[in-house]
């Protein structure tokens, strides 16, 4: 007889099991020693996949960017961690009253988290607050859960930007210590489509083929980056000076912090696929940012 294995899922919500595996027989007629022989050499046609290594980490540097109910007693957070990005994982029981993690996975508070799991959604076996920020207040707060909203919805899960998190890092301390906020997104957001790889050199004009001139009108193609302007453009248009003040984080120019402004949301609509950011509507009602 030849032994066949197939899996079957589970329910979705079985989140950390481990597909159930059904044997199957069938039975082969074998008329002679011949047949046999040949019936044993035959492998199944379905063959079950070696199991994954559970993937584990300790002690790694973080932050919650949102989190939401899971069951009764549990979350899923999203984290932005250094070395691994953005993660998901599942906080069991953080809901309960005198859950340890109840009170320490609060937003803009660095965390030193550990996880293990092989799954799209991890487990959280641990985490500690480490300090060192001043919290953010009052118009920082909801800059602070703009940035949150981009991460969650520019970065793939799983995918590395420590430069990008050390930026994350900087903007909040710039944020908790009243420094200008326009500056400090502007600053975070052509980080974020640096790292990500989505943007392209701010100072090349393409159409031109030479250095974008600080006395030159130009726009910027999301795909294709800068060139020089035409009359019939109904995108920002801004001038060459913006482009290389933005890319040297000069933003002392009150120009340069207008144009910038109308320019980045432009990107960031493209790079969102028309996906809407509900904290920035919010700061444009309110900061006019």
């Amino acid at each position: 007889m030849a032994t066949n294995k197939r899996a079957i899922p589970l329910d979705d919500s079985e989140l950390s099991a481990e597909p159930v595996v059904v044997q199957t027989t069938s039975v082969v007629p074998a008329t002679s020693t011949t047949s046999k022989k040949r019936v044993a050499s035959i492998k199944p046609m379905v063959q079950s996949r070696p199991q994954e290594r559970e993937h584990r980490v300790i002690g790694q540097p973080g932050f919650v960017l949102h989190s939401y109910p899971y069951k009764e007693t549990s979350l899923i957070v999203n984290v932005f961690s250094r070395e691994h990005g953005r993660v998901a994982l599942i906080a069991k029981g953080a809901k309960r009253p005198h859950s340890k993690l109840r009170g320490v996975l609060q937003t803009f508070q660095p965390l030193q988290l550990s996880w293990s799991g092989k799954s799209e959604v991890r487990t959280l076996i641990g985490a500690e607050w480490v300090g060192g920020l001043l919290p953010l207040e009052r118009s920082a707060l909801l800059c602070g859960f703009y940035l949150n909203e981009l991460l969650v919805k520019l970065l793939a899960r799983d995918d590395a930007h420590p430069v990008l998190f050390d930026h994350y890092v900087s903007a909040l301390n710039q944020l908790a210590h009243e420094e200008a906020p326009a500056i400090v997104l502007r600053k975070f957001e052509l980080a974020l489509l640096k790292e990500t790889g989505v943007i392209g050199s701010l100072t090349y004009c393409t159409s031109a083929k030479q250095e974008v001139q600080p006395d030159l009108l130009y726009v910027f193609d999301p795909e294709r980056g800068a060139r020089e302007a035409w009359a019939s453009d109904n995108v920002p248009v801004v001038s060459g000076k913006t482009l290389l003040d933005m890319a040297s984080e000069d933003y002392q120019d009150s120009q340069t912090q207008t144009q910038s402004k109308f320019l980045m949301r432009h990107l960031l609509a493209h790079h969102l696929g028309g996906t809407p950011l509900n904290t920035r509507q919010i700061l444009i009602d309110l900061l006019q940012l």
